[in-house]
């Protein structure tokens, strides 16, 4: 079997973190990893804070717009049609408390879809499950799966636009397509698209909510909700504030005390990216990923399962019987961190689970073999 081509690292790119240097970290779809220019930045806008409290919270309102439209102008946004909110979660709870559902009324989910969120959706109308196979072929597949399920009842779809556990494309343009002309509200977790992909939010979505302390640099605590024009009056903040004749997305942003300073450094994420060649970092982290699924594949035999183009992570199936559950999966991924000293995530299937890794800029191909040889030696105990 031919060996994988080893991609080259990236210059000076570990340097840019501050990331413990006797961990591998080939988790940064979990959790992200802010570089060292945009935690700068959250650091000076904390010390304005600090300095001068009056003048920043009677400030940060304006602060928070220009923020929003530097952010817009990147994504591809109507500076008007996207608010900052925390996290993906919070962009779910927004979205369903903003909806009206009648008697009978049913959501769409996937059983790859991320935990809270379709939980956000059950408090809201019964659920009909879509059950995708780890293994379906291609988006067309994943899009006729999804269609079949539509009934009479679906009133909305709530679907990944990449999956986090299996790292796949769900919500492609077609499928948004489609879905519309059924009368289906289309709403879309964009946890892992935004900064990773060019143009996420090109299949227009009635709701997009993703983060941006992935792939987009920013701190943690910054994501953002895009909202199509028909559903912008709409919007119903989970709490009241001074904002709210504003409408949103102010109305949105607005709570009173918090910390803004995430939202106030987000626009330095995508700076960071762009001024180190956006194709050149998306290029590089999606070369570095396939090299990770590649040397899993060729070493320990695992199934890599299918993929998008651009997508810097890869999944693969564990053997049968391994990562069967959640709670063996955590089990597993937790043995990987103690043991091994590297960080993945690990997600549990019926039959068998998988393993997931990513590419970043921090990211060396030789964790990629530390980890297949680890891997192995708990593998055949």
């Amino acid at each position: 079997m031919p060996q994988p081509h080893t991609p080259a690292e990236f210059p000076g790119g570990r340097a840019l973190f501050r990331l413990d240097p006797d961990i591998s970290h080939l988790n940064h779809g979990s959790f992200g990893a802010a570089p060292v220019p945009v935690l700068e930045a959250q650091a000076a806008v904390r010390e304005e804070q600090h300095a001068d409290p009056d003048a920043f919270f009677v400030g940060a309102p304006e602060r928070i717009a220009g923020a929003r439209v530097r952010l817009a102008g990147r994504l591809g946004a109507d500076p008007d049609g996207i608010a900052f909110v925390a996290n993906a979660t919070e962009g779910a709870n927004v979205v369903m408390n903003s909806l009206d559902f009648d008697e009978g009324d049913e959501i769409l989910v996937t059983d790859h879809g991320y935990g809270t969120v379709t939980a956000a959706a059950a408090r809201r109308a019964p659920l009909r499950t879509v059950a995708l196979d780890p293994e379906l072929p291609d988006e067309d597949a994943v899009c006729e799966a999804v269609l079949a399920a539509v009934t009479p009842r679906t009133r909305a779809a709530v679907l990944d636009h990449i999956t986090s556990p299996t790292a796949r494309l769900v919500a492609g343009p077609r499928l948004l397509a489609e879905l519309a002309d059924r009368g289906v509200t289309t709403i879309v977790d964009g946890a892992h698209a935004l900064g990773m992909l060019a143009e996420p939010l090109a299949g227009g979505a009635d709701f997009y909510f993703g983060n941006l302390h992935k792939w987009a640099y920013a701190p943690p605590g910054a994501a953002v909700l895009a909202v199509a024009p028909a559903h912008r009056a709409a919007i119903r903040p989970l709490s009241p504030s001074w904002e709210d004749h504003h409408g949103f997305p102010r109305s949105l942003e607005w709570r009173a005390t918090a910390d803004y300073t995430a939202w106030l450094a987000a626009p330095e994420g995508l700076a960071f990216l762009d001024g180190l060649g956006a194709e050149k970092v998306r290029a590089h982290n999606t070369a570095l990923a396939a090299y990770g699924g590649e040397v899993l594949a060729d070493r320990l035999g695992l199934r890599p399962l299918p993929y998008a183009d651009g997508v810097a992570m890869r999944s693969l199936r564990l053997p049968d019987g391994v990562a069967d559950t959640l709670e063996r999966a955590r089990a597993l991924r937790e043995e990987i961190a103690d043991r091994l000293r590297i960080r993945v995530t690990v997600w549990g299937w019926e039959g068998a689970g998988g393993i997931r890794v990513c590419g970043q800029l921090y990211n060396r191909p030789e964790e990629y073999e530390a980890l297949a040889v680890g891997l192995a030696g708990l593998l055949d105990r």
